[in-house]
Parts: C-alpha cells; structure tokens; sequence
C-alpha cells in the first residue's frame, strides 16, 4: 500500500497547526509492500511537475515491516530510491499504525492533501482501509484516490515472494506460536495436582509473552486462544472436554482470554518500539561518531580514512572516494581501497548522471560494489565506491539511509575542505599581487629619479655649442633613444601598481575621439617614423566620456605595440565604427600576426607574443590597455585579421553624450 501527501516546504515545529495553516502543493509518497506504490510515485512526480512543488518519499516502519521478507524489503528501498532520483526527500518514520503515523506526519508538516490507493475489498466487516481510515479519522484533509489496476489484485505481500516460501514464511510464526503453546501445556500436566488453577494461568500467560517478544503481534493473539483452549480442555474439570461445569471458570476464561491479549498487544508494542529506538540510537552514534571525525578533518586523505573506519564497523565493507581531476574525469583518492577499470567506470557512470549503481540498483545490476554520488549543497564532489567483503551482500532499508546520510556528510565535508584549499589560495595569490604591485611602485619610483636626470644630461649633450662631432653626437642620440625607451617601460611599471592598487582616479569629459587620437600620433611621431599610418574615422561619430591622459597611453601602447612588431615599411590602419551602444576602435596591421591560441593570454601582465625576441619590453602595454579600457566601462579584443596581420579591438561605451549645438 502507498501513500502521497501534499507538503509544504518551510516546516514548522510545535502543536498541530489548524487547517489555516495545511498547504496544497508540496507532496509527500509514503511507500509500502503494495503494487501500486510505484503507480503513486509516478502520479505524483506528474504532479509536483505541473505544480512545481517540492515532495516528499517516506516508509513507514511498523511491526508488520518488521515481519517483511528481504524481498519485499528490497522493493520498498528501490522505491524509495526511484522517489529520490525524481527529486524527493526521504525519510522513515515509525510506529505501530501507518494510518496515524501519515496523519501526525502530514499535520506536523502542514499537508493539506492525501493523495492515496484506492483500497481493496475487505473482506470481513470490521475491516477497514487505509483511505477510509484516514477519511474518518481526519476529516480536516483533502483526500484523493488513485485508481487501481485490474492486475493489482493478488494480495499485498504473497506475491512479492517467490512461489516456495510464500505460505511457508507467511504461517512460520504461528506454528511457533503452536508448538510454545503444546510446551507449555506438556510441561504443566504433571503440575496439575501440585499447583494451583490460578498459578496454571500464570504459566500460560508467560506462553503469550514469550509469543509477543519472539514471534509478533499476530502469534501473539492466536497464543492467547490457543491457551485459554488448552486451558479448558487440559486443566479445567471435567478434563479433557471442553464442556465447564462451575460458570465461575466462564469469568475465569473471559479474565485470561483479555489478559492474554492486552499482555501480547503491549508486549509486541514494546517490543517493536525498542527495537526500533535501538536502531535508531545505533545509527545516530554513528553518525554522530562520523560527524565528529569529519568536522576535524583538514585534508581528503584524513576524510578517506575516517569513511573506511565508518564503512567497515557499520557495513562490513571497504570503501574508495573517487573525485573528479582533470576534465571531469574521476580519479582515486590516495589511500582508498584500489579499484579496477570496471569499478572506475561504474563511478564515472554514477558521477555523470548523479545517481547510484551496483548491487540492485540501476546501471550494473550484476556488479559486487555499490557507488554513491557525492552530492553537496553546490556541486558533486565526487562518489562514494563501497566494495563487500562478502559476495552476497544486502543492504537493509535503516542500512541503506544510513549510507546516504554518510554520502551527504562526506560530500558536504569534502565541499567545505575545497573550499578552505580555494579560500587558501586566493589568499596566497592576493598576498603575492599585493607585494608585486608594491615592488614595481617602488622600483618604478626610484627609476624615475635617475632616469629624468640622465635624459637631462643627454639632451644637454645633443644642444651643446659648438656641436659634437659625428661619432659623439650619435653616441648621444642613442642613449637618450634608450633612455627614453627605459623611461616609458617605468611608467607602465608605475601605471600597472597604480591601476593594481586601485588608486586610480578616472578624470573624465565630454570629448572628441579625434582628439585623443591626434595628441596620441603626436607622441608616437619617433616611433612611427618607418611605417605608413592610415586613420579612417567616420564624421558622425558622438562624443566620449573619457580620461583623456589615460586613454592616450591607451593609443599610445597600440600604436608602439603595432611598430615594434611588424617590419619597416608595414600599413598600421587605425579606424572607429558606431555599434549597438559602443564605438569599436580597430588598430590593424599587415604584420605577422598574433601566435596562435594567445589571443587572450597577452593581455595579463608580462605576457609577450615570444619568450625569446630582440624587441624589448616588460610585456606590459597591453596590460594597461585592457585595465584602461575596462575602467571606461568597455572591452578589449585581440584577433588575427583574415588575410594577415593583427588586430586590437576596443569597444568604448557611448552613454548619453549632450547636445552640440549648431553653428550658427
């Protein structure tokens, strides 16, 4: 038999709310031993698929749970699992009656709706099912019904067993009960002259405790019968016949019989609460245990070694993490349990589409391992491979909860070691920028000082009078051409620590792209002394918002970068179009182009087009470039043109440049 309930996400503790407070969305599939739990698992993830809504998969453990063979247990944790691949939440409540058990549920988490099977014929009056319990014992929630199939008519546990145990495993309890009963009346004969009637009861009424703790709640009962029968046949005079002379031993049989069953019906109850709470309390150690481990664990070494401690006293079993390295390809945590090429593809499988394989699950049936993603709260952090030491190996329904739990404790630990090693090396690298930046401040501020001074004492060589001679004054020409080479690689030095360091002031205005770009070729005049430079700036192109300084150090390294690298001789185009909100300024050569694949690389600091070349440089013009550009509010972009040379892109926002008035 299955159950769905609609559940409302935020969850809210105390008294059983009021019918105000009962949502309709959220749903939640309680899942049994019956056929068409797996039909309600569907209609509901039809449903919370229109809806949109988050549900819930839960299995109520009561007593006859207990009594379920492995089978049938099997199929209730596959069930489960189909409900949480789908998208739900799992649980296991307990009690003795499913019907109240669903019922404190769906209150206590505000359920407005059952959604349920439709019941089967009773067959006797006095039987009722489970919707027609839960419509008449909560009338405050909606119910629905889903029909049945005409195969869903065999009963609900025998065919879930295989045709040699069905009546076997269905009636052993009671053929206990039987012979416990025969015992004790064998054993209580030859007390008939020695004892009291009274104290005969007693013994009998031991038979149905010990039916109540060992057998269930149903031997239980039919011990009750059986002893009261036994009772009067054996003990009662006249003997051996059930006929009773003194009507007092009416009173006697009515007072045994009530005992009898009140004595077995609180004695399974306990006994099944017991056991339960016991699992549960060995669960919750463990977990606790294992939580405790991990909160401490500082590498993915030490969270390996803790989970083959946890596995192997919980699940007699070995365990290997696997986490994904390059490419999103699994690779075996160090220290785990070493795996073969299968059993690394199984958890390649597993971790592709975030679902569990081996055992009985789906993917490899057949396989002797179970692999669990490792799912965190924001990614999936690898999967859990646990291996058997047995060949036959079964994982119960607590069991397979358990393991789950674990997963997620592991994946959550592991997410929060990744981030710590991140958060480490973020650290690391802003130390290190930070330390960088300060260096190249301070040697670009003690250059600075020498420098001024010897490009000083060169251009007093070049104007002396009388003139120097030929040899001397183009001595001095090229130093003061290195000199001033040097000067400009300290003020990209300077510009880059200052722009690192975020202390640049952008001083903008209204201008004029011609402008910039005029002042530009002004200062690069030397540079481009041996190239052809071609500008091709439409008329109707509107006014920028610009720090006009900076952004002719932006020309003015283009316009350097394009003569350094292309040879004597070349065209260097310089051209603006207006697109969708952007002016793109296009700098284009007819050089050798840019080295493949570098497109982007030459734009991070120190980065030139060759490691080893006779041009010189730091490999920061372009740097500055892009961090110009992009404090503008704009991009930059580096291709090959398609028949051959380089080209820088720059693409500057064109905001809401005012009016020019017209000339009169």
């Amino acid at each position: 038999m299955g159950w769905i309930a609609l559940e409302q996400q935020n969850e809210r503790t105390g008294s059983p709310p009021a019918p105000g407070w009962l949502a309709r969305e959220a749903v939640l599939v309680c899942v049994g031993p019956g056929p068409d739990s797996e039909k309600l698992i569907l209609r509901a993830a039809r449903r919370v698929t229109q809806t949109g809504a988050p549900w819930h998969a839960i299995a109520i453990e009561t007593p006859s749970m207990q009594t379920l063979p492995e089978s049938a247990r099997a199929r209730i944790l596959g069930i489960l699992a189909m409900a949480q691949e789908m998208g739900a939440q799992t649980a296991n409540p307990a009690g003795l009656d499913a019907v109240d058990v669903a019922i404190t549920y769906a209150r206590k988490h505000h359920l407005g709706t059952l959604l349920v099977g439709r019941d089967r014929y009773r067959r006797l009056p006095w039987q009722h099912g489970f919707a027609e319990k839960i419509g008449r014992l909560a009338p405050d929630l909606e119910l629905l019904q889903v029909a049945r199939d005409e195969e869903e008519t065999e009963g609900t546990l025998s065919h879930l067993l295989p045709k040699g145990q069905r009546s076997t495993t269905a009636w052993h309890p009671y053929g206990l009960a039987v012979l416990v009963v025969a015992l004790v009346t064998a054993g209580s004969t030859p007390l008939h002259d020695r004892l009291d009637l009274a104290n005969i009861v007693m013994i009998f009424l031991l038979s149905v405790v010990f039916s109540a703790v060992r057998l269930g709640r149903g031997a239980a009962v039919l011990s009750a019968f059986l002893s009261v029968a036994a009772f009067d046949f054996f003990f009662v005079p006249p003997r051996f016949t059930f006929a009773v002379h003194d009507a007092q031993y009416l009173v006697t049989f009515t007072v045994m019989l009530i005992v009898a069953l009140v004595v077995g019906q609180l004695t399974a109850g306990l006994q099944f609460q017991a056991a339960v709470a016991g699992k549960r309390e060995q669960r919750m150690r463990a977990l606790y245990e294992m939580s405790r481990d991990l909160s401490s664990a500082l590498s993915v070494e030490q969270i390996v070694a803790i989970c083959q401690r946890f596995i192997k006293q919980g699940f007699n079993a070995a365990v290997a993490v696997c986490v994904p390295g390059s490419e999103t390809q699994l690779v075996r945590v160090a220290g785990s349990t070493p795996l073969d090429e299968t059993a690394l593809a199984m958890a390649q499988w597993s971790f592709d589409h975030g679902q569990s394989t081996g055992l009985e699950r789906k993917g490899i049936p057949s396989a002797p391992l179970l692999c669990v993603p490792l799912k965190a709260p924001t990614r999936l952090c690898g999967v859990l491979v646990v291996v058997p030491d047995e060949q036959i190996w079964e994982l119960p329904l607590e069991q397979r909860q358990l393991l789950d739990t674990s997963a997620t404790l592991i994946a959550i630990t592991l997410e929060r070691v990744h981030y710590v090693v991140l958060a480490q090396e973020a650290q690391v690298d802003m130390e290190s920028e930070r330390l960088r930046n300060a260096l190249l401040s301070a040697i670009s501020h003690d250059l600075r000082t020498p420098l001024t001074v010897i490009t000083g004492l060169t251009d007093a060589l070049c104007m002396a009078r009388p003139t120097l001679p030929e040899p001397q004054a183009g001595l001095a020409q090229a130093i003061r051409d290195e000199v001033s080479r040097t000067v400009t690689m300290a003020n990209n030095l300077l510009d880059m620590a200052r722009m690192q360091l975020g202390n640049v002031v952008l001083n903008r205005s209204w201008q004029t792209l011609e402008e910039v770009i005029g002042v530009s070729m002004g200062h690069c005049t030397p540079i481009l002394a041996r190239h052809t430079v071609r500008i091709d700036l439409p008329p109707d192109l509107p006014l920028l918002e610009l720090d006009s300084g900076l952004m002719e150090r932006v020309f003015n390294n283009l316009l350097e970068n394009a003569a350094k690298y292309t040879p004597p001789g070349s065209l260097i185009t310089l051209s603006a179009r207006w697109e969708e909100g952007f002016v793109v300024v296009s700098v284009r050569d007819n050089g050798p182009g840019l080295p493949p694949g570098m497109e982007k690389q030459l734009f991070e600091k120190f980065t030139r087009g060759k490691t080893e070349s006779t041009v010189t440089g730091f490999g920061l013009g372009l740097a500055i470039v892009r961090s110009i550009v992009e404090a503008h509010g704009g991009s930059v972009r580096a291709e090959n043109g398609p028949d051959q040379g380089a080209c820088f892109m720059l693409f500057l926002p064109v905001g809401n440049p005012p009016t020019i008035p017209e000339e009169l």
